[in-house]
């Protein structure tokens, strides 16, 4: 009889551990008012064949919702929203407690402003390939998302042609969002949300070359810099009343880069590009990368000052005088290596883009990147998701952004689940 009440005891004990391990709780708070955010819908979403909807509920009056979780293995996004917009955290094996913060939504909020405008070309034969990147702050107070049918335009040149753009919310994984043209010739549109925090736009375009380029950003923003960055080969000239300065790379010393800081809308900030030459590609900067998703005031810039007489070189400053863009360099350059998912710019020969994930209209932050070769099958993009969320994991680590134990805590689960994965592969 003792036995029996053991057995029984025990098979208690291990179906509570069992359902507690298969629930997912958390609570939703709204970060405009303070309060808990009430009636939202909470999916579960896994990754199998794309990003899979495993379970669907509402926030209750607190704020609280609870969702079943599959018994899969993998890691899960747990996805909330909230007046049309998605708010996204990863729920790696073994959590039961996911929180989610969220803002309401407005068309149009005060507070944005482009931290970084980032233009780097190369060109080879007959064609120019450039990549344009923002970073822009919504600092709205209170802090409210910013959405409507074109949430932040830009220019391209004429006769250019989009390859592919991504998107990154703070603290999120770059996703695929194309920009869509406007009515106005040469002007495009991101539709995606500009939440509180920082968000990292990408755009990657082609055009027709003759050996020189007349290239107008025409920007619709302040910016606190405009950036040009081409192969130190090709030749840069300023416009008139155009005010550039020669920086120097602290990363890639055979690039040409050229700088006008505290830009204005309107303002005239034309230039010529000739010649020919490519950029090769960065060295792994996870340094910089880590501070992706803002500005990290410990993370210093290792650029030194130039007033060299490279082609196109403007008035560099004064050789004493500190480089302006030493705290932006770690953030504007790991940033944009990270949002490029093969490199610092695609080669002459660039492939194919890259599918996009599931959820066309607003792609999530938390979601994994398309990488340039689609895994093939469920073990491949479960490694694919893997990878991502450590990286970001010690990202956050660096950051700051979780305790010791945190990590320690999340960094074991990881690494049971990815050696099961990589155990699954080896068999198939």
């Amino acid at each position: 009889m003792k036995f029996s009440l053991r057995v029984i005891s025990y098979a208690t004990l291990a179906f509570s551990t069992f359902a507690a391990a298969s629930t997912i709780t958390g609570t939703v708070k709204n970060g405009t008012t303070g309060k808990p955010s009430v009636g939202d819908d909470v999916v579960l979403i896994k990754f199998g064949q794309g990003m899979e909807e495993a379970g669907r509920t509402k926030t209750d009056a607190s704020g609280k919702f609870t969702l079943a979780v599959p018994d899969d293995g993998g890691p899960h996004l747990v996805r909330d929203i909230h007046q049309g917009v998605t708010y996204n955290e990863m729920a790696t094996p073994g959590m039961t407690t996911v929180d989610l913060q969220v803002y309401d939504v407005a068309k149009k909020v005060p507070g944005v402003t482009v931290n970084a405008d980032v233009i780097r070309l190369q060109a080879e034969s007959n064609q120019l390939e450039g990549v344009r990147f923002f970073a822009v702050d919504n600092l709205s107070t209170p802090p409210r998302t910013q959405m409507n049918d074109a949430n932040f335009e830009f220019y391209l040149p004429e006769g250019a042609e989009v390859d592919e753009g991504q998107a990154m919310t703070q603290g999120g994984q770059p996703v695929n969002s194309a920009p869509v043209p406007q009515s106005v010739k040469n002007r495009y549109a991101f539709m995606f949300p500009l939440r509180p925090g920082t968000t990292q736009f990408q755009v990657v375009f082609h055009m027709p070359y003759t050996g020189s380029a007349k290239i107008d950003p025409k920007s619709l923003y302040p910016a606190q810099h405009l950036m040009v960055m081409l192969p130190a080969t090709m030749k840069f000239t300023a416009g008139a009343g155009s005010s550039f300065q020669t920086m120097k790379d602290p990363h890639q010393n055979d690039t040409d880069v050229q700088v006008a800081s505290k830009t204005e809308p309107g303002q005239s900030l034309a230039f010529t590009v000739s010649g020919t030459g490519t950029i090769k590609e960065a060295p792994d900067q996870n340094a910089g990368g880590a501070n992706a998703g803002g500005s990290n005031p410990d993370a210093q810039g290792t650029g030194a000052t130039t007033s060299d007489d490279r082609p196109g070189g403007g008035l560099g400053p004064p050789i004493d005088a500190p480089d302006p863009l030493q705290k932006d360099w770690p953030y504007i350059l790991g940033g944009f290596a990270l949002l490029l998912a093969v490199g610092a710019i695609y080669t002459m020969k660039r492939p194919q883009p890259a599918a996009a994930l599931d959820d066309t209209l607003d792609l999530p932050e938390g979601a994994i990147a398309s990488p340039p070769a689609a895994p093939q099958n469920r073990a491949e993009r479960l490694l694919e998701a893997l990878k991502e969320e450590i990286f970001q994991l010690e990202v956050d680590r660096k950051q700051g952004k979780v305790t010791q134990a945190e990590y320690e805590q999340a960094k074991s689960a990881l690494d049971q689940t990815l050696d099961r994965a990589l155990k699954r592969q080896a068999t198939q």
